[in-house]
């Protein structure tokens, strides 16, 4: 079994410092994950999924910065 979970909007607005409309904006140039549907009027993500997307946003940084 895994640690997998799947966050809120709240969530993954702390996690990647970024707000509501930029990430929706990035995951519809396919460059975020997109949310999962998780009913009717509610969308979650991933956990897995946003904590590679910061851990290599990092690894970007650091490789530019080299």
């Amino acid at each position: 079994m895994t640690d997998e979970r799947l966050i809120r909007l709240d969530e993954v607005e702390r996690l990647t410092g970024l707000r509501r409309a930029h990430i929706y904006g990035l995951a519809r140039k396919n460059k975020f994950p997109r949310p999962l549907k998780i009913g009717a009027r509610a969308s979650a993500w991933q956990f897995s999924l946003v904590s590679q997307w910061v851990a290599d946003r990092i690894r970007n940084a650091q490789v530019c910065a080299a």
